[in-house]
Parts: structure tokens; C-alpha cells; sequence
């Protein structure tokens, strides 16, 4: 069956009868069974096929590297491996697990006890851990390879079922031979067996004549860690019965058909070949981007791109610019270059939220279709978190991959149905979900990923599987997009990431709209592993301005460049408001007599809904719109089409409200939305978030000198509340504290001081003054007058103590740093977490939260019927999702489970705790079969939360209220009558 190195015989001629009874694989509903020596084969093979037309060109040549004769060396060593990697079942402590196929080895002489006899000692060899320590004797005894030295190739095969075992476990199984080799005379016939498996591998995947030169190699662990990624990998397709049948199917097909027949059947995307950029910056964003007639490229990315070109090799560039700059553009344009240049096979956009990732999608759509080498491609594309079903682009996407199946040789591939509803998008070539690319361990592995930047902290998390993710993130390039937004529990994790990604030789892109110098020296630190590097920066970045483009190479240092704004600026007056919400809905009035549009943002929920509730009373409901992350998901991806709508771009709307308008919002006003207001209203934040909120303000050009705006609201104002102004040193309001910290809120407001006491004379100047403040505000230097200096101590030794606890906790479970080349991986995710995905649970491992509670929200009617929210609007091709019925003694249909669970509504913080515990036990009240197992996957195991006719209901001692213009409100129940509590 082997083509390429090694001879065509096959593993079966050179076996005896022992060594072709032993099995691998057996499937107890159709009794069929496949020999040890077919899975081995067959994983070889599809590992070869792997490494010539899936894996990408720099992760190839990253393992050619280690290896004497380069690549084909790497070819051959990869699919040795593969073959190899199941010689742990042939030993008693697997074979005896199947009493037919038992009896059939039994019967030519190899002996065994009963998995019943063998008892729980069997867990003491499983078949990895056993194979690792067969290979190992087997290099020793056949080729004199060094213990010391085996162990970075038998770890692959130990650590296949993604965990490298650990020393302990190794000397345990040492002490217990009879798991191996039954004792007395069938001993021999077993160790004949194992050796007669292992030398059919070397022999027919060509590595007996390289292995005694590969005894002096010392293989990095980056290396280890891809290679046995590619071993579970090639591992999994070849487990599949769909592309591998099982004897006695198996047998009717000869060894290519077999193969082929399998490959086409997984139909997997080959990765992108990136063609360098040789036309200059205006042409290549022009091209990529479809820039309207007379559009200029602006300054920082044809700085981004120029500096990509001039890099002697890729490495990690930070562009740290304003708001409106077109950041992700840039990233995109230096990717293209980064990735012709390393070999990278697809991109990763790491987003702070789902949300965030939602919007990028579609611009990643839209940039894949114009980029030579994806255009008129097949290639794979993945959005990755954990409602990524729920996205309609995505879900189109999904529709055309089809699943994967064996097919015959001579068949045609079969092609699945392509209708589409009107406005579907129709990919240049095809973009697709593929099937086998789906699930949280493979997902990552799609070419052109957008997800949370979870899935890239992931990486850094001690978790069963990890190699994969590292083999996802390994052949890409990554873009991390507001680095600012991580705070130290999250940065600790980020950090080491970077550290492994600088040992692939993986590009990043870190975007930002500005960062603290020492956030900055942190981050090209962790990718250079230099220690000098933090104070060439430094030194570097003192004489920089704003915008900054900072780049380094693995072991290199840092080069700086420091390219013009755009030309247009914007001048904002900062102005106290005092704390209130009669005195905010009186200066509101005041300064809406002309109309206009408004920003509130708040920090807390709470108030949110309280401002939204005092200021319809004064400016009238029709005139108030809320905005926060309390609302189901249907619910919040319409507010944003709405904002956008309303508030977008002037070329791209013209529904901007005529008359007095005000948007009272969360945080989700400050990142990603393209909205622009005539005046903002604040509460007091940290410095950076300020500034981004300010982003929003007269973030368009409306006629000359803004001659379309409301005459009072010409100027560019920011009016800073949430704080009492009066007290001698600022009392910012509980929920502020309680979301950021004392500190950064004084500091804050130290910084702005200067400006807020002369808001005429000192405007903030944009982008002029966004990194002056920001590296005032987290620097270490004093600020302020004398008189708070006391608060801020107090402030500071709180913050201390909290970031020293944040690194302490997060450094639990962090992956250790890249180890020395030719140390095996023994123990690499030891005490670790176990599994990790994208759910609250795996969230909160690489993120400082406590676990959030996440519901299904549907409506009981008044005969106990359950039926979605009854406001939902039609789905793209006009289907009905309002009052859709979900019937409580059936299935749900697809159409009507699928928008159930577009529904979902992440519980705020009162449930968390004890009060967790409750809210769970109470909503599980509400158990519905027919909606859980594989006949229901949208809502299977989803917690149902039922609200009646009034959109109402209890909850763990609180009430829940739900309206399609405010979100979940909760109130604590007493005696029928709520008290506030804070919704952070």
C-alpha cells in the first residue's frame, strides 16, 4: 500500500499468523473488526497525505528543519509515527477487551487473562502509555538509541490520546510487565508479535534505514507537540468506518482503491498558498477592499504594509492607532504579506466578544473573496465560539458543506444542494463549513477562523488535546484584535501563547487602539524571548508619537514606525456632569432643544434601565433606545442592525432621527459598532475605555464644519458623570468600582483633570492626545493633585494585591514555557483541566469570571403551551419566528428549535454562587424529553427558561422581566415588590 519511501510490499507479507490476528478496532453493533496491522497502514498513509496536501508549508518546513535530511525525512518520520502509534494493542491489557477476538489470538499462542481476571490493573497500561514504552524498548534493542533520547519520538505515541503521560505513570507500567508480555512461554510469541509489527512499520514507511541516524537529532518540543498532533489526527480519520470500513467490508477493496476512496470521501480543503503582494499599498487595498473612486489608503496601513515588506523575517507587529484608522483592514493586507512569507496556510481573527466575532465574519466573507489564491478556491472557513450556528452566514456556510461519507472510486463526489434564499451570500469559489472540521477539538483547524480570543487563550491551558489546538494556531496567522480590553488574569495566558507561537514561527498581528508602554514591552517580550527587548523598545518608543507600529521577530528586537494620523482631527470638549438622573434629564433637555442624537453610556445594567426609565419620562419613550448585553441573542444582533441603521455612517444610512434622540448603553457601545453621535455622556472609566467612547462622538464628517448637526451640538462634547465631583477627592459610583477598580477610575480622572477644568482652552485632541493620556493614566508617575495622593495609595496596593491573585490563579493551570529541544513531553499538561470548549465553563478558565448561567428563553401561554418569543422578526428568507409552537410531548421541528435556541440569555451576575445552585435546580423543573438527545441538538441540555404572557417569572428568590426594548430586568422578590440590585 506505501508510495514514496519504504517498499510497496505492504505490512501483510511480512507478518506471521500472531501478528495478523491481533485487532485494533471492533464495532459491538455489527461485529465487524479491523486487524492492528490495516489501522496501521491506513494511518500512515493518511498522515502521508496529511503532510503533502493538507498541512501548510510553514508547518512542514518547521519539522524539516529538526530532522537531518530536511523534508523528506519530516514525510517519512511523520508517517512512521502514525503507523506506529497503536502498537500498544498488541499487548494483553488491550487484546483481552473483546472476548471473540481474544479467543482468535488465543488460538495462535498468544495468552491472555480475562479483561475480568486483569481487573482494574489494566488502567494501569492503557494502549498509548503501553505503545510508548514498546517503541521505546524496541529503538533501544533494534537501533541503540539512548533511552534518554527516545523519548521525544514515543511520547508521540504515549500522548495520542492528548496526554502525554507522565514520569510516574511510566515507571508504574515498568513494574508491571505481565501487562505487556503474558508470562511464561506465549511471552516470546508476544514479543515476536510486537516486533514483527514494529519492524513491518520501518521497513514498508521507509524509517529503518533513517532511525540510526535520527539518534543523535534532538527534536524542539514545538516539533513534538506537531507531530503528534498529526498523529491523532491521521489517527481519527482512519478510525473512521465511513472512509474505512471495518473486515469484512474491508476486504473487498484493494489497498489505493481503499486509500482513494477514503480521501475523497473526507474531501478536505488543501490550505491557502499565500502570493506575496507586489502591487503598492493603494492598489492592493483598492483590490482587497473595494475602496469607492478617490479613496486614498490611509497612512498607518501603508506604514503597516511597508514595515511587514521591510521585516527580515514575519514576526509579531503591534498597530496601535485610533478609531476609524481601519485597523482590521491593515491586519488583513500585512496577513497577506506575513503569510506568503512564512507559509502560512489561513488566518485566526481573535475577537474580545461573540459579538465582535459575529460582525467580523462577514468582513472576512468579503476579504476572502477578492484575495488571489482563496478566490475561485475551495478552501475551509470556521467561526468559532459557541452560538457560531446561530450566526446566518455561517449557517449558509454549513448548508453547502454536506457531511462526510466514504465513496466508491469510480463514483462521482456527490455534491450537496446549493439552493439559496434571496440575498444569501454566494462565495467566490467555495467557502465552506466543512463537515469533518466541525466540533470544538477540530474547528480551529479550518483555513480562515474568526472567533473569541478564548479560543486562541485556549492554547495556553494545560487541557486534554492541546496539540491540536497548537497544530490549528501553528499554520496560520494571527490577529488579536483590542488587545487592550485583556486584563493581567487573561494577559498571563496571552502572554505564553505568544511565547509558543514565536517557537512556530507564527506571524501576529496585535491591533489596538492604544496600549500602556508596559503592556507593549510585555507583549514583545513574551514573542522575542529576550530579555534585553523591553528596554530597546522602550528606548525606541520614547522617541515615537502616535499612531505606532511596533514589530519584532523571534530572538530579534523591536523596530518602530510612527506614521501621520489621518488628516482630519477632532477636538472634544470634557465637561463634570454631576451624578443624577434629574439633573441629567434636565441638561439633556437643555441641550436637545434644537434636537439631535445622544450617547449614554453607562457601567452597569442597572443603570442603564434606571437612566432609560427617568429620561423616557422627560424626553418621551419614542425618543429612548437601550442598548445592552442582557438581551437575548435575536434581540441584541437587531439592536445592532438597528444602531447601525440609525446612527451609521451618513453614505450608508439615511434614517438618522430627524428630531432629539438618546441611546442609553452598556459597554457594548465602545467596541466595533461604526456609530456617531453629536453628544456623549459618560460615566467615568478607565482612561482608554473613555477614549474609545469618545471614538463615537462626531465620528463622521456631517457637512462642513459639521454644519449638519444641531447648532448647539457642533462641538464635539463629552459630559463625564457616574462619580461625585463635589467630594475633595472624586467617589466614583459602586457599580464603576466594582467593573474597574478604584484605581484606574482615579487615575482616570487625574488624567482628564487638566481638560475637565478648562474644558474651552483644553479640549481633548483626537488622535493627538488618545497616547499621551493613556500612558499617563497607566504609568507609574504621580498624578493628580497632592490631596488624592493618599486615595491613590490606598487604591494602588488594592489593585496590587488583586493582580498578584489574578496571576497566581491563572498560573494554575498555564501551559509551561517551550522546553529544551530533545526534551520529550512527559507530563506537558499534567494537573491540568481535563477537556476545555467554548462554553461558560471553558470561558472562565482563561478569563477572571465567575460562571455565568445561560438560558433558552421561550414564552408559556396561558394553556401551558410553549411557543418562541411572539416579537421575533422573519429570518432572511421571510420565515415566520414569531410565536413559532414548540411542543412540550414532541420534537420540536429544526426551523422551531433552531430559533429557540437563537434565544439564549446569559443570566447576569445575581446568579452565580449558591444562588446558582438554586436558579439551576429550579429551571430544571421544566424537563422536556423529546427536546434532549440527537433528535434535538439545538436544545439538547439547554436550561429552559419559560416566561408567561406578561414576560415574566421567578427565579431563585428574583424577579425576571423581559421586554424586546429594555432587556432582562431583575429585581429581588419581596412581598411582590422588586428592590433594585446591580446587573453588571
Amino acid at each position: 500500500m506505501s508510495n514514496g519511501e519504504g517498499t510497496r510490499l505492504g505490512m501483510l507479507p511480512r507478518l506471521g499468523d500472531p501478528a495478523r490476528s491481533v485487532w485494533a478496532k471492533h464495532d459491538r453493533d455489527t461485529d465487524g473488526w479491523l486487524p492492528l496491522w490495516r489501522h496501521m497502514e491506513d494511518s500512515a498513509e493518511v498522515a502521508r497525505l496529511l503532510w503533502d496536501r493538507w498541512l501548510p508549508a510553514g508547518v512542514r518546513g518547521l519539522i524539516a528543519e529538526a530532522l537531518p535530511r530536511g523534508d523528506s525525512d519530516a514525510r517519512v518520520l511523520a508517517g512512521w509515527l502514525a503507523a506506529v502509534h497503536d502498537i500498544g494493542k498488541a499487548t494483553p491489557a488491550f487484546a483481552c477487551q473483546v472476548d471473540t477476538l481474544a479467543d482468535a489470538m488465543r488460538g495462535r499462542g498468544l495468552e491472555m487473562r480475562s479483561a475480568k481476571a486483569m481487573g482494574p490493573d489494566r488502567r494501569i497500561a492503557p494502549h498509548g502509555l503501553a505503545g510508548q514504552v514498546l517503541l521505546g524498548e524496541w529503538l533501544e534493542e533494534r537501533y541503540g538509541w539512548a533511552p534518554a533520547r527516545s523519548g521525544q519520538l514515543t511520547v508521540v505515541v504515549g500522548g495520542h490520546h492528548g496526554v502525554p503521560p507522565e514520569y510516574g505513570q511510566i515507571k508504574d507500567l515498568y513494574d508491571r510487565g505481565e501487562l505487556l508480555r503474558t508470562p511464561g512461554a506465549s511471552g516470546r510469541v508476544w514479543r515476536q508479535v510486537q516486533t514483527e509489527l514494529l519492524d513491518a512499520c520501518a521497513d514498508c514507511f521507509g524509517a529503518s534505514g533513517r532511525l540510526g541516524d535520527w539518534r543523535t537529532m534532538r527534536l524542539p518540543q514545538p516539533v513534538q507537540v506537531l507531530l503528534t498532533a498529526l498523529v491523532i489526527l491521521a489517527d481519527w480519520i482512519a478510525s473512521s468506518p465511513d472512509l474505512f470500513p471495518y473486515f469484512p467490508d474491508a476486504a473487498s477493496r484493494s489497498d489505493r482503491e481503499r486509500l482513494d476512496a477514503a480521501w475523497r470521501g473526507l474531501d478536505l480543503p488543501e490550505p491557502w498558498r499565500a502570493e506575496e503582494p507586489v502591487e503598492s499599498a493603494q492598489e492592493l487595498f483598492a483590490s482587497r477592499f473595494a475602496l469607492p473612486a478617490g479613496a486614498k489608503v490611509r497612512p498607518v496601513q501603508e506604514a503597516a504594509v511597508e514595515l511587514a515588506r521591510e521585516m527580515e523575517k514575519p514576526g509579531l507587529m503591534i498597530v496601535e492607532a485610533p478609531m476609524g484608522e481601519g485597523k482590521t483592514e491593515a491586519a488583513l493586507a500585512v496577513a497577506e504579506v506575513f503569510a506568503a512569507r512564512s507559509g502560512a496556510g489561513g488566518v485566526f481573527l481573535a475577537l474580545p466578544t461573540m459579538a465582535t466575532g459575529n460582525a467580523m465574519f462577514p468582513r472576512l466573507l468579503d476579504w476572502l473573496e477578492r484575495v488571489p489564491g482563496v478566490s475561485g478556491t475551495r478552501r475551509s472557513v470556521h467561526l468559532a465560539h459557541s452560538k457560531a450556528a446561530l450566526n446566518e452566514d455561517f449557517a449558509d456556510l454549513m448548508a453547502r458543506a454536506g457531511r462526510v461519507a466514504a465513496i466508491g472510486v469510480d463514483e462521482a463526489v456527490p455534491m450537496p444542494p446549493r439552493r439559496q434564499a434571496e440575498g444569501q451570500r454566494r462565495a467566490s469559489g467555495e467557502l465552506v463549513a466543512h463537515a469533518w472540521l466541525r466540533g470544538r477539538k477540530k474547528a480551529m483547524l479550518a483555513s480562515f477562523v474568526v472567533g473569541t480570543v478564548d479560543q486562541l487563550l485556549f492554547a495556553g491551558l494545560k487541557s486534554r488535546h492541546l496539540m491540536l489546538r497548537h497544530l490549528a494556531v501553528a499554520g496560520k496567522v494571527v490577529v488579536i484584535d483590542e488587545a487592550h480590553a485583556y486584563d493581567t488574569y487573561m494577559s498571563v495566558y496571552l502572554d505564553r501563547v505568544l511565547s509558543w507561537l514565536a517557537a512556530y514561527r507564527v506571524p501576529v498581528v496585535v491591533l489596538s487602539a492604544t496600549l500602556p508602554a508596559a503592556r507593549r514591552s510585555a507583549l514583545l517580550a513574551a514573542y522575542a524571548g529576550r530579555n534585553d527587548v523591553t528596554a530597546a523598545e522602550e528606548a525606541t518608543a520614547s522617541q515615537a508619537g502616535y499612531p505606532l507600529l511596533t514589530a519584532v521577530a523571534p530572538g530579534g528586537l523591536p523596530q518602530v514606525r510612527c506614521p501621520r494620523a489621518s488628516a482630519r482631527t477632532t477636538k472634544v470638549r470634557v465637561e463634570r456632569l454631576a451624578d443624577g438622573l434629574d439633573v441629567l434629564a434636565g441638561r439633556l433637555e437643555d441641550e436637545l432643544v434644537d434636537g439631535g442624537c445622544v450617547l449614554v453610556i453607562r457601567n452597569t445594567v442597572r443603570r442603564v434601565l434606571e437612566t432609560a426609565e427617568a429620561l423616557r419620562a422627560r424626553i418621551g419613550a419614542e425618543n429612548v433606545t437601550v442598548a445592552h448585553s442582557h438581551f437575548v441573542d435575536l434581540d441584541r444582533a437587531d439592536k445592532d442592525r438597528t444602531l447601525l441603521r440609525l446612527f451609521g455612517p451618513p453614505e450608508k444610512t439615511g434614517d438618522r432621527p430627524a428630531g432629539r434622540h438618546i441611546v442609553v448603553a452598556s459597554q457594548v457601545a465602545e467596541q466595533s459598532l461604526d456609530v456617531d453621535f453629536d453628544l456623549l455622556v459618560s460615566d467615568l472609566c478607565p482612561a482608554d475605555l473613555l477614549l474609545q467612547r469618545m471614538g463615537r462622538l462626531h465620528r463622521h464628517q456631517r457637512g462642513p464644519d459639521q454644519q449638519e448637526r444641531p447648532r448647539r451640538l457642533r462641538t464635539a462634547r463629552c459630559l463625564v458623570t457616574g462619580t461625585d465631583w463635589a467630594a475633595e477627592v472624586p467617589v466614583p459610583v459602586r457599580g464603576a468600582v466594582a467593573v474597574y477598580g478604584r484605581y484606574a477610575l482615579l487615575r482616570s480622572a487625574a488624567v482628564f483633570l487638566p481638560h475637565l477644568d478648562d474644558p474651552t482652552r483644553r479640549p481633548v485632541e483626537l488622535p493627538t492626545d488618545i497616547d499621551p493620556l493613556v500612558q499617563s493614566a497607566y504609568g507609574e508617575g504621580p498624578v493628580g493633585p497632592d490631596h488624592w495622593q493618599g486615595a491613590f495609595e490606598e487604591a494602588r496596593e488594592q489593585l496590587g494585591r488583586h493582580r498578584v491573585d489574578q496571576a497566581e490563579r491563572a498560573a494554575v493551570f498555564r501551559l509551561g514555557d517551550v522546553g529544551k529541544p530533545g526534551r520529550p513531553l512527559f507530563g506537558w499538561v499534567a494537573a491540568g483541566v481535563g477537556d476545555t470548549d467554548d462554553t461558560a465553563t471553558g470561558r472562565a478558565q482563561v478569563r477572571d469570571s465567575r460562571d455565568g448561567l445561560e438560558v433558552v428563553v421561550v414564552q408559556r401561554r396561558g394553556d401551558g403551551s410553549l411557543a418562541t418569543l411572539p416579537w421575533l422578526k422573519p429570518d432572511r428568507g421571510q420565515r415566520r419566528r414569531a410565536g413559532v409552537e414548540l411542543p412540550r410531548d414532541a420534537t420540536p421541528t429544526r426551523f422551531a428549535a433552531r430559533t429557540a435556541a437563537s434565544c439564549g440569555l446569559r443570566l447576569p451576575l445575581q446568579f452565580s454562587g449558591a444562588t446558582l445552585d438554586r436558579a439551576i435546580e429550579e429551571l430544571e423543573r421544566l424537563y422536556l424529553p423529546h427536546w434532549q438527545g440527537k433528535d434535538s441538538p439545538w436544545l439538547s441540555d439547554q436550561l429552559i427558561l419559560a416566561l408567561d404572557e406578561d414576560c415574566q417569572t421567578r427565579l431563585a428568590g428574583f424577579v425576571l422581566r423581559y421586554s424586546p426594548s429594555d432587556g432582562l430586568e431583575v429585581t429581588q422578590a419581596a412581598e411582590g415588590q422588586a428592590r433594585g440590585t446591580e446587573q453588571l
